[in-house]
Order: C-alpha cells, then sequence, then structure tokens
C-alpha cells in the first residue's frame, strides 16, 4: 500500500485549492495561489492576498512586495527557498479591494491545513488582514515585533511589504522587527 509523503499532502492540498469554488473569486481569477515553499519550512510567510502578478503566476510574492520581502528575510540570514510563504485568501479579489469576511472564511481551512502539515517553529503574519484572521483583533501598530501564542502556533506579527513601500518609517519598523525575528528564531533553535 502507497503511503502519502508530507511533499504529496502538501500538493494535493495545492491541486484542491486550484480548483476551489468555495467563493466568488474563483470565477474572476486566473491563477489560484496556494503558496510555496518546503514541507518543512521552520518560517511560513502569511500575507493578505494575492495581487495582479500573483494572480498572473500562480506564485506569491512576486512582484514588488515580493522583492522587498526576500530583502528583509536575507538581511536577517534567511533565504526566500527556505521559508513557506502563502495568504489568507488563495484568489486575488478584484482591484486589490481587501478581503470579505466570506472570503476570508472560505480559504482559512486551506491555510489550517498548510500550518498543520508543516507545522512551522514560527508563523510571521504580514500586515493586519493576517493578525486579525489568525491571532486574533489586535491594533498592528501596538502588536508588530511581538510574538502570540495561539491554538498549538507562534506568531509573530508585523507589517506588511507593500505598506514599507508607501510608508518610508514603516519599511524602518519592519526591518527593526525581522532582526528581533532572528533573534527569536535563534533562541528556539538555529
Amino acid at each position: 500500500m502507497y503511503e502519502m509523503t508530507l511533499e504529496d499532502l502538501l500538493e494535493s492540498l495545492n491541486r484542491e485549492i486550484h480548483a476551489c469554488t468555495k467563493c466568488p473569486l474563483s470565477r474572476t481569477r486566473l491563477n489560484a495561489v496556494p503558496g510555496e515553499g518546503p514541507v518543512n519550512a521552520r518560517v511560513v510567510l502569511v500575507g493578505e492576498a494575492p495581487g495582479a502578478k500573483e494572480d498572473e503566476t500562480g506564485r506569491p510574492f512576486v512582484g514588488k512586495s515580493g522583492e522587498l520581502l526576500a530583502s528583509l528575510l536575507k538581511d536577517v540570514g534567511l533565504d526566500r527557498d527556505e521559508v513557506f510563504i502563502t495568504s489568507i485568501l488563495k484568489s486575488r479579489p478584484p482591484r486589490n479591494r481587501a478581503p470579505r469576511a466570506s472570503e476570508i472564511n472560505a480559504c482559512l481551512p486551506y491555510l489550517y491545513r498548510q500550518l498543520n502539515l508543516i507545522d512551522p517553529t514560527m508563523i510571521v503574519l504580514l500586515g493586519g488582514v493576517a493578525i486579525k484572521s489568525l491571532a486574533g483583533n489586535m491594533k498592528l501598530s501596538e502588536c508588530h515585533g511581538e510574538l502570540h501564542e495561539t491554538n498549538n502556533h507562534t506568531f509573530f506579527m508585523t507589517y506588511h511589504p507593500a505598506a514599507a513601500m508607501r510608508f518610508p518609517r514603516i519599511l524602518d519598523v519592519m526591518k527593526s522587527d525581522f532582526e528581533l525575528l532572528r533573534r527569536e528564531l535563534e533562541m528556539r533553535g538555529g
């Protein structure tokens, strides 16, 4: 009897996400964007939703925000290829509008399944939508750079790279937050 590996289970989940029709976004997307990275990643980064480039390619964080994110990761000794990157929503909202509660609720079970398969040391929540969806109703300006433990997961909160691109002050805050993340990961074993 064939036993599925974690990679097989994650790939099966990706196929399920690509075929999903649980919300109207499935009718307007070009590609679902399940996420990417190794199934044994110590760090999972969770954004808000795919943008135009992500919808076009089916890959998360490949536009300007993705370039900034890769740079922030590199500055703290992490490579994009060693982390798992995904979003709350797996399909792009029209005109990059904010996700609706019904869309978040349709996608969250997929995200929880991804997190359970990967079982990361740290889940980095990028922006207010990710924080509210996974860690609770916290104000980003007050909780960034902090850890929050809930549902057997450790969350690290920071801003979304898109905000840092619009506001240079937030980029400085994100750099400090990522340095705190690096220290936390070192204390947790490497």
